[in-house]
């Protein structure tokens, strides 16, 4: 399981992208949540996820609060 912290939040479109520990930007879906809605999230927070591909790039799956 990887770890970050929430860098940006899209609300009205469902999604945002989480920084990893290496820096890198990974996309994800509200649906992705796990026990957390996605209203309740913010900017910044510690999540843990994991990743796997699709065919636009890396997405966050399994996306819990850390």
């Amino acid at each position: 399981m990887n770890t970050g912290k929430i860098k940006k939040l899209v609300r009205d479109r469902g999604f945002g992208f989480i920084s990893d520990t290496d820096g890198r930007e990974v996309f994800f879906h509200q649906n992705a949540l796990v026990d957390v809605k996605f209203d309740a999230l913010n900017e910044d927070q510690a999540v843990s996820y994991d990743v796997e591909k699709s065919d636009k790039g890396l997405r966050a799956v399994n996306v819990h609060l850390a």
